[in-house]
């Protein structure tokens, strides 16, 4: 089967049989369990559940490579801007103040700014492959359909269901693009600087945009012309009913919440957890 890139991937694994409902719900209470605390632990447990989802679901590192050098960007810019906007935030957070070394009077390197700013890398790491999982593993279709069933009207529903499916044609188009500018002898590798790879990338991004509107006008003519939206329900085709896996999946990312609170509001008692 030919890999799509940043786009659901029809394949017979555990994670792919799951309801796109059961791994909405799931997606939400994972993603609540990391934002609820500053606890690496709870973002450990989320992470390795992360892993293991991903390979169950056999996602390739090719898949997502393009996406992993975007987080990993602006990951570092966060973190770098983090430090330099307030290098002694660790300090104001914890309470405590460990000197590691210092370049001048601003510039302090502290233990608890270091470890906040390695516990704020993985929050991003914990939380950044549950949406990926999510993208590459639920059937558009199947996804409307489940939310439909649960009282989301079906107009919502087919928007995002277009709307999942369209990221990987604005991917596929600029990459079309971008091969054309290319076999035109227009430079657009790592070779060039970047400020002219930046400008020649939003030159690419202006006939995308037109394209995208087209192809929006065309959608929405083609649904009007079948009568799309007359009738206050529908019926669907992908439809799949909850099956006793579903339920042990949202049980268990549940379960992480819970303990997310618990840890929150009752064992430590603060958002951010400093163990030294």
């Amino acid at each position: 089967m030919k890999i799509k890139m940043f786009s659901y991937s029809q394949l017979d694994t555990f994670i792919h049989r799951l309801s796109g409902l059961t791994k909405l719900i799931s997606f939400l209470f994972l993603s609540f369990a990391v934002m609820l605390t500053y606890d690496y632990r709870i973002m450990l447990l989320t992470l390795v559940i992360s892993m293991i989802a991903f390979k169950v679901a056999k996602i390739q590192l090719k898949q997502i490579k393009i996406v992993l050098l975007y987080v990993l960007f602006f990951l570092v810019m966060n973190i770098v801007l983090t430090y330099v906007l307030e290098p002694d935030f660790g300090t104001e957070v914890y309470g405590t103040r460990t000197i590691l070394f210092q370049f001048n009077s601003y510039f302090i390197v502290t233990k608890e700014t270091m470890f906040y700013l390695a516990v704020k890398t993985l929050k991003y790491f914990s939380m950044i492959p549950l949406g990926l999982i999510f993208i590459f593993t639920t059937n558009p279709s199947e996804f409307a359909s489940s939310l439909n069933h649960i009282g989301v009207p079906y107009k919502v529903c087919t928007t995002l269901s277009l709307t999942l499916r369209y990221f990987p044609d604005i991917i596929r188009d600029y990459t079309n693009i971008s091969l054309a500018q290319q076999a035109r002898g227009i430079e657009l590798s790592k070779k060039e600087k970047f400020s002219k790879r930046f400008v020649m990338t939003v030159k690419m991004v202006i006939p995308l945009i037109f394209s995208t509107l087209d192809r929006v006008e065309v959608i929405s003519n083609a649904m009007s012309l079948r009568g799309y939206g007359k009738l206050k329900k529908r019926s669907w085709y992908s439809y799949r009913k909850l099956q006793a896996s579903d339920y042990c999946v949202c049980l268990l990312s549940l379960a992480v919440l819970v303990l997310s609170m618990v840890m929150r509001f009752y064992v430590t008692k603060t958002m951010f957890y400093y163990p030294f």
